[in-house]
């Protein structure tokens, strides 16, 4: 069977996309790049690192990102790929209420402890102030938790409460803010066992708090799983 002709239009398009694979491989490789010298020499990371780490002139990388701004945006959103890939699977309806709530909490922390340059960088944004991915980053965390409070109210037969997405706004922002005091501390790993004790139960208390003022019990020990009818 014969091979269709190539004609030059399609000889283009063959082309461009040849050429778009090239440039998201290209930046894939830069902004790994990126994280590695993040992590090995701080936040304030430059263009000419990241290009020698790379083995390219800073041209090469400017050429893939409108600018500065840009390429920044991007390397935040990279690290914050890596911590929602950590945290995403935590946030799944499994074990005990007390362990699911431990089990993100440990999560959250590891990656911390792992990354804390990346999570410096994260916090930085522009101007000393937040980046608008790192508060991306705390809503789409909020969402996914939102989602299991939904079902878990649902299951309780108080869905219509209006409770589920405040209390997940809330509780992110607590954590956030409290795990942001706690490092302006300089702590050493072994400080985060206290602090994801405190952060477990005061997120059990908040949630039983409200629960209560809804007029439910529900025990600690209780199986997400069987209390969804998973």
């Amino acid at each position: 069977m014969e091979e269709p002709e190539e004609t030059p239009r399609s000889g283009a398009d063959g082309r461009s996309t040849r050429w778009e694979a090239h440039r998201v491989r290209r930046q894939g490789e830069i902004l790994d790049a990126a994280l590695a010298v993040i992590d090995e020499e701080g936040p304030e990371v430059g263009v000419r690192r990241i290009a020698e780490r790379i083995g390219a002139p800073r041209s090469a990388v400017y050429r893939h990102f409108r600018d500065r701004a840009d390429l920044d945006g991007r390397i935040r959103r990279r690290a914050l790929d890596s911590l929602l890939a950590e945290l995403g699977p935590t946030l799944e309806p499994d074990g005990t209420v007390l362990c699911a709530i431990r089990r993100s909490v440990d999560a959250y922390l590891g990656w911390i402890a792992a990354h804390p340059q990346r999570y410096a960088f994260l916090s930085a944004g522009e101007h000393g102030g937040r980046s608008p991915d790192t508060e991306g980053t705390k809503a789409v965390i909020a969402h996914r938790a939102g989602t299991v409070f939904k079902a878990v109210l649902r299951a309780l037969g108080k869905e219509d409460a209006g409770l589920a997405v405040p209390l997940a706004s809330g509780l992110v922002g607590f954590v956030d803010a409290t795990v942001d005091n706690w490092l302006a501390g300089r702590p050493d790993a072994a400080a985060s066992a206290p602090l994801a004790e405190f952060l477990t139960r005061s997120v059990w208390a908040v949630l039983d708090g409200n629960l209560r003022a809804l007029g439910v019990q529900l025990p600690p020990d209780q199986r997400v799983s069987a209390l969804l009818g998973d």
